[in-house]
C-alpha cells in the first residue's frame, strides 16, 4: 500500500505467488463478465460481505462463481468491484492504466451495491435498536 501512495494510487490488488488475483488491502476483489460475478477462489478475505454478496447476486438473479483470476481477467472484464464491511462496494475503474470495462461503474456494481446498503435496512438482515428519547 506504500508504494500505491508513492505512485499517487487509490489503492492494491495483491496476487498469490503464482500470480492469481487474491484481494485488496482488506477488500474482496470480484469481476463482472458476462453478467455473472467472478472472485477468486481462495487466499482470500472469508469475510460476512463477500458472504452477502453472494446472498445478494442469488436474490438478484446474478451468477456468481469463485474462479482463479489473473490480471489478464481482470484487464478484459466488463467491470469490477471491492467489497468490504466499512465501505460496501467500490467500483474499481482502472488497473495498471487500463480502463476496466468504460471506465465508468457498471449496471451490476450498482445493482450490487443498491442491494447491500437496502440490506442494512432489510428486517431478515437487521435488527431495530431502540433508544431512549431524551
Amino acid at each position: 500500500m506504500l508504494e500505491a501512495y508513492e505512485a499517487e494510487l487509490d489503492g492494491v490488488i495483491m496476487l498469490d505467488l503464482e500470480g492469481y488475483i487474491t484481494e485488496g488491502r482488506g477488500e474482496n476483489v470480484f469481476i463482472v463478465k458476462d453478467g455473472g460475478l467472478i472472485t477468486p477462489i481462495d487466499h482470500v478475505l472469508e469475510g460476512i460481505t463477500r458472504d452477502a454478496v453472494f446472498v445478494l447476486a442469488k436474490e438478484l438473479d446474478i451468477s456468481v462463481c469463485k474462479e482463479w483470476i489473473t490480471p489478464f481477467d481482470l484487464y478484459n472484464a466488463d467491470e469490477a468491484f471491492f467489497a468490504t464491511s466499512a465501505g460496501g462496494m467500490t467500483p474499481v475503474i482502472e488497473v495498471d492504466g487500463r480502463k476496466i470495462g468504460n471506465g465508468k461503474p457498471g449496471p451490476i456494481t450498482r445493482r450490487i451495491t443498491n442491494a447491500f446498503w437496502n440490506m442494512h435496512v432489510d428486517p431478515r438482515y437487521s435488527t431495530l435498536v431502540y433508544t431512549e428519547e431524551k
